[in-house]
């Protein structure tokens, strides 16, 4: 198979096109290595995926079209996977332009792509933000998301109904997945874990939002590859409609679309994640208590019935395995560098 994969620099991208590599797939990854964290983490994922003799690279962003085009039609792609996209809630408080050019017009620069080159199946990355302070839990992928609390959020919504609108107009079999926490080794700097436990190695005190009352379902990175890799050959068609589709409306009856939540229904409140994360490293973390910061949401919480019925498959690492797998490599991707 030749996957062609927006954001292989990032986290998600990173390990999603080394699992398939591993597969003996052909992957040709796409990412403009933007500065919004330290571009010495992304170099250090991609020398790993450069290392692999089928893994080819263009680098670009994606509002250049023409790049981006010119990648794929070279891939020709059976399968596009877009992942790329500026993530981070708080950041698009104080710049929201980033995310309107990455996450709209980039993500109908890949929709276009898509449109010129047929794959068999187009998969795009969205995010639980979406269903923003929905009280009903768990979140179910047909339950409201009009009410978005950050720009973030909005410009993934409005990735989704893109999408939408494609997989009708030019029937692209089309699935959007819906991300919930996702955490582990080679992850994110600006993402609670690491900051924690970054923290705690130098003797500093974490900052906890919301005095620690938040709620996530935390999914660890190989469960959600392997839900990915699992939802690749179920492009949506009338053919693999599940009980799930037909009573919640998931598979869109204008096209060859579906949404589906990549979580385990697992909800961990965060004071008891940072006392695990206490256990592993066996020292206590100094907490500033802080307030609910502006655009966070008090929980995130999956129904993952609908990758269930599909796939067979719910994520399950626990948060103990996960937080012990991500703090062995940050002590030796430290001590590297």
């Amino acid at each position: 198979m030749r996957v062609f994969i927006t954001g292989t620099a990032g986290f998600i991208g990173f390990h999603l096109a080394r699992r398939l590599l591993a597969e003996g797939h052909i992957v040709h990854g796409f990412d403009g290595l933007t500065d919004y964290y330290d571009l010495a983490l992304k170099n250090a994922r991609l020398d790993l995926l450069k290392a692999e003799a089928n893994y080819t690279h263009t680098q670009a962003m994606l509002e250049e079209m023409e790049a981006l085009l010119t990648a794929a039609e070279a891939c020709q792609p059976d399968v596009i996977i877009h992942l790329a996209g500026q993530a981070g809630v708080r950041y698009s408080l104080e710049h929201p332009r980033v995310y309107v050019n990455a996450n709209i017009l980039g993500s109908f620069n890949v929709l276009e792509v898509a449109r010129v080159l047929r794959p068999k199946h187009l998969l795009l990355a969205s995010t639980s933000s979406v269903y923003g302070a929905n009280e009903k839990v768990p979140f179910e992928e047909h339950d409201k998301t009009d009410e978005p609390m950050t720009l973030y959020a909005a410009t993934k919504k409005s990735m989704e109904v893109m999408a939408h609108s494609y997989a009708h107009l030019w029937q692209i079999p089309t699935t959007a997945f819906r991300f919930f926490t996702v955490y582990g080794p080679f992850g994110r700097p600006d993402m609670a874990l690491f900051k924690f436990v970054n923290a705690a190695e130098q003797g500093e005190a974490i900052d906890v939002y919301g005095m620690g009352a938040q709620q996530r379902d935390f999914t660890y990175i190989d469960d959600l590859v392997e839900a990915i890799v699992r939802l690749i050959p179920i492009a949506p068609s009338e053919e693999n409609r599940v009980p799930e589709d037909i009573a919640n409306d998931t598979l869109s009856r204008l096209g060859p679309f579906r949404i589906v939540n990549l979580g385990g229904g697992q909800p961990v409140n965060l004071l008891p994640f940072i006392e695990t994360i206490e256990e592993v490293l066996e020292k206590p973390l100094k907490r500033n208590m802080l307030p609910m910061q502006k655009g966070d949401v008090p929980r995130t919480y999956a129904s993952p019935e609908l990758l269930q019925a599909l796939t067979g498959f719910v994520p399950k690492i626990g948060v103990k395995q996960g937080v012990t797998a991500f703090i062995k490599w940050f002590r030796s991707y430290k001590a590297a560098t």
